[in-house]
């Protein structure tokens, strides 16, 4: 009976720490050591390969309103925003890759077992009114394939983060600029923050006042292993970095 019980507590304190691990994000996907393309989909299977927790990608509108998967808001010299679909796929990547739809991508990552989908939404470079209405478009197309289990979203957009809130009461929606204090993501029923790394260090209370809400904590883009250390040291829930090699190690 006492070494049942005994089992039962190292049990329950492997699970405790495991919850409360800091979690690893591949930002853009894990392209740096083998030169991939960011945010294509090579690289989103080379971050499952790693086993990350979760995977970061970057959304645009086109002119003709298809969600396209890409971090700069041109493609090789091409606007996406002034630009259709089609005007964009007479441009690759190095690899061969088109720009993937947003459908196309999330098609190719819920084949990933266990890999969660951080997907931002970029802020249209046509203005706000822009950016809102690619807020029900997303919506549409993780509904469409049934995805919302596995979808986190963010965004510098805040107002597009409030309305991602307002459309959807469950998806998790993070907010990124670092403008909010954790009262303010509180009210606003938004599930975290996504702030970068040197807020957190220049507000050491920052991580657990937001997690003291039940807010969760990301910090964008920790690389240098002193920076991953420090925000590990504070328990932060997630780091998204270019280095996730780097940060697996660290976390383990």
């Amino acid at each position: 009976m006492k070494k049942h019980f005994l089992s039962l507590l190292v049990m329950t304190v492997m699970g405790l720490s495991a919850i409360a691990q800091t979690k690893v994000i591949a930002h853009r996907g894990a392209w740096k050591q083998d030169n991939l393309p960011q945010n294509s989909i090579a690289s989103l299977q080379k971050a499952a390969a790693l086993k990350v927790w979760g995977s970061e990608f970057d959304v645009h509108l086109t002119k003709d309103d298809v969600l396209v998967v890409n971090h700069d808001a041109d493609f090789y010299g091409m606007d996406i925003a002034g630009a259709t679909h089609a005007e964009l796929r007479t441009k690759t990547h190095p690899n061969g890759e088109y720009i993937p739809t947003l459908e196309e991508y999330l098609k190719a990552g819920l084949k990933l077992k266990g890999l969660k989908l951080i997907l931002e939404l970029k802020s249209s470079s046509l203005g706000k009114a822009r950016t809102q209405d690619a807020v029900p478009m997303v919506l549409a197309v993780i509904k469409k394939l049934k995805a919302q289990d596995r979808i986190e979203i963010i965004s510098f957009d805040y107002e597009a983060c409030l309305k991602f809130r307002e459309l959807n009461a469950t998806i998790p929606v993070h907010y990124l600029t670092g403008d909010k204090s954790p009262q303010q993501i509180k009210d606003a029923k938004l599930t975290g923050v996504d702030y970068h790394y040197s807020l957190f260090q220049k507000n050491p209370t920052w991580i657990q006042e937001f997690k003291a809400l039940g807010l969760k904590t990301n910090a964008w883009t920790a690389n240098k292993q002193e920076d991953i250390q420090f925000l590990i040291d504070q328990k932060i829930d997630f780091i998204t970095t270019d280095e996730p090699e780097l940060a697996l190690k660290m976390v383990k």
